[in-house]
């Protein structure tokens, strides 16, 4: 088994090493100072060149010269909110290919509504997390320590180089940004972003009972047609509250290999939708959907929330619980981020938007019909997601986020810099869960309301502005995991990125 584990890893180093740079880099605009006193901008940049250009004005130890991330960013500022978002396009470290990692956060600055206090909120996508109920499920249809589990990696490379001989399709990942638009005299905001083509590595987890987390080895590599994120941000003057509406397509699953070990090369079987092979020789007609469905797969994503106050702490409850580092089911409430004397910051509700649509694609290859389900949603204990290795690259950029902070407000910058993009800080992670998923395409378009504080009226202004802003982002991807355990019917819903 140590062989296998090795030999696996080996396979890992070389994929990253020798694969075709599919999305090498971007052109990518300059982000200035000044464009954040704009009213809005929306720009792809290369984050790492922005970071390096700060520090070295600032004295901070800048990422290495051939780091490259390149990021759509958008801005609004408007009402007294800042709303800055990154959609992660394709990362490079050091000598790596470029990797597409589906990661998409938001960082927004408001003043609280009753006492005018500063505010900053974080809300980041993590990853895909696979899972199989056990008989021993502490949570059933929701991951947990007990159950098998398979965190992913989403990446954008081209195996044809490797194996010529084999039969893999192109994995080159491609993105495209969708622009910003205003509409409503800047009371309604949409933009988005599409990966098509993307891979997943699978690695089997562990999670301890004292919370600690284990990979073994990458278990599988799966590709799917898209991992699409549409967003619409609507202010409403007459109730002080602005809404987040994210709309998101998980595509279907279209290949699936389950590496077994290595013997000069590497020892797969390759489901796909019309069976079985082994290479290129057909050893079943069993297909990807039924492999998934008779090992009873389910898929969840993982998201964490960060919210800090210039001079106070913060506490995050739903229900009147506490749910930070704690297992509680919040499918159905909202979860209310305090001040530690008790003003209310926001809302985040799980609830509005309990249901997914589930495309069956086997059923109808149009994909133009599907079924309701219904998604589970619970936080969980933050040190078993947030030492998983798996996520490495993901806390390399997200170190830097709060240095946006320093242009939108510099004042919060320490603030920030704490814990603001810090999973291991995280207000709550908390994990969506769909347990209908047989690798087929899901829609979802969850709603996110936050309420907050009217700004003093400025004499420059027509009228009264309202402040508001927007919590909670919800990336997702679709990828299929494997499993081998018998499958619970479930009557719940699954969510669309």
């Amino acid at each position: 088994m140590k062989i296998v584990k090795n030999l696996a890893a080996i396979l890992l180093f070389m994929i990253i090493q020798f694969s075709v740079f599919a999305q090498t880099s971007l052109a990518a605009e300059t982000l200035l100072k000044s464009d954040f006193t704009k009213e809005s901008f929306a720009k792809t940049i290369d984050f790492f060149d922005y970071v390096r250009a700060y520090a070295i004005l600032h004295g901070y130890q800048p990422p290495p010269s051939n780091w490259h991330a390149y990021v759509y960013t958008v801005y609004v500022n408007k009402f007294g909110l800042k709303m800055l978002y990154t959609g992660l396009c394709n990362v490079s470290f050091g000598d790596q290919a470029f990797l597409t990692i589906p990661m998409q956060t938001f960082v927004m600055h408001y003043k609280t509504e009753n006492k005018s206090r500063d505010v900053l909120v974080s809300s980041s996508f993590l990853m895909l997390l696979a899972f199989n109920d056990t008989e021993y499920s502490l949570y059933s249809d929701s991951p947990d320590r007990n159950d098998k589990l398979w965190a992913s990696v989403s990446l954008g490379f081209n195996l044809q180089q490797l194996f010529p001989n084999t039969t893999f399709p192109s994995l080159c990942s491609k993105t495209i940004t969708y622009p910003l638009k205003s509409s409503n005299g800047g009371y309604t905001w949409t933009w988005g972003m599409k990966y098509t083509n993307l891979t997943a590595l699978w690695w089997r987890t562990y999670i301890s009972p004292d919370n600690h987390t284990y990979n073994s080895r990458p278990f599988a590599l799966t590709t799917y047609d898209e991992l699409t994120f549409n967003y619409t941000l609507t202010i409403d003057p007459s109730t002080h509250k602005a809404t987040l509406t994210e709309n998101y397509v998980i595509g279907k699953m279209r290949d699936l290999w389950i590496f077994s070990g290595w013997f000069l090369v590497p020892l797969y079987s390759h489901y796909n939708a019309t069976g079985c092979y082994m290479y290129n020789h057909k050893i079943s007609n069993e297909t990807i959907y039924q492999f998934i469905e008779r090992n009873q797969i389910k898929m969840s994503i993982v998201e964490f929330q960060n919210s800090v106050l210039l001079d106070h702490e913060t506490v995050c409850r739903a229900n009147g619980e506490n749910v930070t580092d704690n297992e509680v089911f919040i499918s159905n409430t909202t979860v209310s981020t305090y001040s530690d004397d008790g003003e209310r910051i926001f809302d985040t509700s799980f609830g509005v938007k309990e249901n997914y649509k589930l495309y069956n694609y086997t059923a109808d290859p149009t994909e133009s019909s599907y079924k309701i389900y219904e998604a589970v949603t619970r936080t969980v204990q933050i040190g078993g997601i947030a030492k998983n290795e798996v996520l490495n690259h993901h806390k390399n950029i997200l170190r830097y986020i709060p240095l946006f902070v320093a242009h939108m407000y510099p004042k919060m910058l320490e603030r920030a810099k704490e814990s603001i993009a810090n999973v291991t800080k995280s207000n709550y992670i908390y994990v969506i869960s769909y347990p209908n998923y047989s690798g087929y395409k899901i829609e979802h378009d969850p709603l996110y309301t936050a309420y907050l504080t009217t700004e003093g009226t400025s004499q420059n202004q027509t009228g009264r502005y309202i402040l508001i802003a927007v919590v909670v982002i919800i990336a997702a991807s679709a990828i299929i995991v494997i499993a081998r355990k018998g499958r619970k019917t479930a009557n719940m819903t699954q969510s669309q990125s």
